[in-house]
């Protein structure tokens, strides 16, 4: 699974999941750009991980198209080629029941996490057919497989991911593309910790209520890890992973069960 010549870029590279992707692929060899809107916490990525040359910030943000788009063309101007892109960047947003839910929250857990997906992915596979070889990764849910109360929005946005997963993949797979999504469980990130006790809230819990019920909805009866996550992102980008395309792999300790 080595990475040794490869260009990745990764949306929400700074921290959480898109981090730990960063950090494996660096580890196999791969030069990686990524994607934050906050510069300081991207400079202190780049300081903390020390890969010096194979490892550059492009300042953006996942909502506005030009920023993504400007982002995959950069990665590929600066490092000469792509071969991978992880489309990361995504989130929860507003969280509420659904007879409560606002179109405006609507609209942005799409843009978050279903536009973002899709901007990143059509500018990659400009760059990707011609060249006859890519690998595009979507960092999706294990709500893209069922759901939970006050979660309509990102569930709504995780199943639009995975469609469009599925449906890309068999578009370009006589082209040496593979486009597949990986569908993490709980993982208590730092954005988990900040935001997780306000989802913990609108579900009528505590947060450590909230952890022990997702725990307990999985077979290994605990939350995954960023590793486990970034295990799978390098599975995916390299050549082993050439022959899974159209997938969607939980990374979610049994919770999906398919």
């Amino acid at each position: 699974m080595n990475l040794e010549g490869k260009v990745a870029a990764v949306t929400g590279g700074s921290a959480g999941i898109g981090r730990g992707i960063a950090e494996a692929y660096l580890a196999e060899g791969a030069a990686v750009a990524i994607m934050a809107r906050n510069a300081t916490k991207a400079q202190k990525t780049l300081d903390e991980v020390g890969a010096g040359e194979r490892l550059i910030f492009i300042q953006g943000d996942a909502m506005q198209q030009d920023d993504v788009e400007n982002f995959v063309d950069k990665t590929a101007a600066h490092f000469g080629q792509l071969d991978i892109l992880v489309n990361n960047a995504g989130g929860a947003g507003d969280l509420q029941p659904t007879v409560d839910l606002s179109d405006e929250a609507f609209d942005e857990a799409m843009k978050w996490n279903v536009y973002s997906t899709f901007w990143g992915t059509r500018r990659a596979l400009k760059l990707m057919i011609p060249q006859n070889s890519g690998r595009i990764i979507n960092i999706s849910s294990i709500e893209g497989k069922h759901g939970k109360p006050v979660l309509t929005a990102y569930t709504a946005a995780k199943h639009a991911v995975n469609g469009m997963t599925k449906s890309t993949a068999r578009e370009v797979g006589t082209q040496g593309i593979t486009v597949n999504a990986i569908c993490p469980g709980l993982i208590i990130t730092d954005i988990v910790k900040e935001n997780g006790p306000n989802t913990a809230e609108a579900m009528g819990m505590t947060f450590d209520e909230m952890i022990a019920l997702f725990s307990q909805e999985s077979a290994i009866q605990r939350p995954n890890t960023v590793e486990e996550v970034a295990a799978m992102a390098v599975l995916l980008a390299s050549d082993a992973g050439a022959g899974i395309t159209g997938a969607l792999l939980s990374v979610d300790g049994g919770s999906a069960q398919y």
